[in-house]
């Protein structure tokens, strides 16, 4: 059966030669094993091998036998810099990972990025990274430096989406009030899934996911809290008016419809989450290389589900060789 893991990250080295060079609101260091690491606000990353190398990946996917990994760039992406930097940056990193699918997609096919903090260039390269480029979807950030993904500064952008049925794939960042989730790395362990599931929120009551049916929506780490609060979505909508001016059903039947990656090992969340969404609307995630990634974990979790075997089959590949066209 064939494995792929939707939810991985890499970094073009083209990219940090360019954040080294500046302007960039990054820093960057080094540290006692050579590897890069990104400073921002906050926050940093450190680009081991795996970031960076496709002959690691290969060999790392050969050893778990996984067959294919959807590349994609992580947070903030280039949501820190200027609009115009933000820009060049997106089409720096579009153009690399483009050249990965194009010399490597038996392995390696990717999802684009995109500069949420200029509007206008997200249309534009938009239509690039999915006619011209052919990547398999776009990742976007579960805000704009603050600015919801819902705002009305980003409908044109869906309308083009829309129009070429593309697959969004929602990926967290800095969440509003990240200062109080420095200590102990609270904002990947908190902030990323509240962020997710207000993201996720507020796609479903503005009306966005009604008006661009054609949009598929994917959600990293499991869809944040989605499947757990989803009821409650249902009693605001029942309780409030203004829940109910954008939408015609109750949020958690829109909800249904979105996909949602394993990147959440437990066995009673990913339960939870095959009871609410169904499973053909799980796929695979390793969240590899970061050092809370672990692509045998994501085999093992979802190989120890109880479900038929071609339900795991499904989780494990075959959901998303249909949903990317791979």
């Amino acid at each position: 059966m064939p494995i792929i893991d939707i939810h991985n990250h890499f970094y073009p080295m083209e990219y940090v030669e360019a954040i080294k060079a500046g302007p960039s609101a990054y820093r960057v260091t080094y540290d006692a094993d050579n590897n890069p690491v990104l400073h921002s606000p906050g926050d940093y990353n450190i680009l081991v091998p795996g970031h960076r190398s496709i002959d690691v990946r290969k060999t790392v996917l050969d050893k778990m036998k996984v067959n294919k990994q959807l590349i994609s760039f992580t947070c903030p992406g280039t949501l820190i810099e200027s609009s115009k930097r933000s820009a060049e940056l997106s089409r720096l990193v579009n153009d690399n990972l483009a050249s990965i699918q194009d010399d490597h997609g038996d392995y390696f096919p990717c999802m684009g990025t995109l500069p949420l903090n200029d509007p206008g260039s997200c249309v534009t390269e938009l239509k690039r990274v999915i006619s011209e480029l052919k990547l398999k979807g776009v990742a976007l950030y579960s805000n704009a430096n603050g600015v919801s993904l819902s705002d009305r500064r980003f409908w044109t952008m869906y309308e083009k989406a829309n129009e070429l049925e593309v697959v969004f794939f929602i990926h967290p960042t800095f969440p509003i009030g990240v200062e109080v989730m420095e200590e102990f790395m609270l904002m990947p362990l908190v902030g990323f899934l509240a962020d997710t599931t207000l993201a996720a929120a507020h796609l479903v009551f503005s009306g966005v996911t009604e008006r661009f049916p054609r949009i598929k929506w994917v959600l990293g780490h499991l869809g944040g809290a989605v499947p757990y609060l989803a009821e409650r979505f249902d009693r605001g909508y029942e309780a409030f008016p203004q829940n109910r001016k954008n939408i015609n059903r109750p949020p958690s039947e829109y909800l249904k419809d979105f996909y949602y990656d394993t990147v959440n090992f437990d066995l009673n969340a990913l339960k939870l989450a095959l009871d609410f969404a169904g499973a053909d609307h799980l796929l695979a995630g390793s969240d590899y290389p970061h050092q809370i990634g672990s692509i045998s974990k994501m085999i093992s979790s979802i190989n120890q589900l109880d479900i038929p075997d071609k339900q795991k089959e499904g989780i494990l590949g075959k959901n998303a060789e249909q949903l990317f066209r791979l």
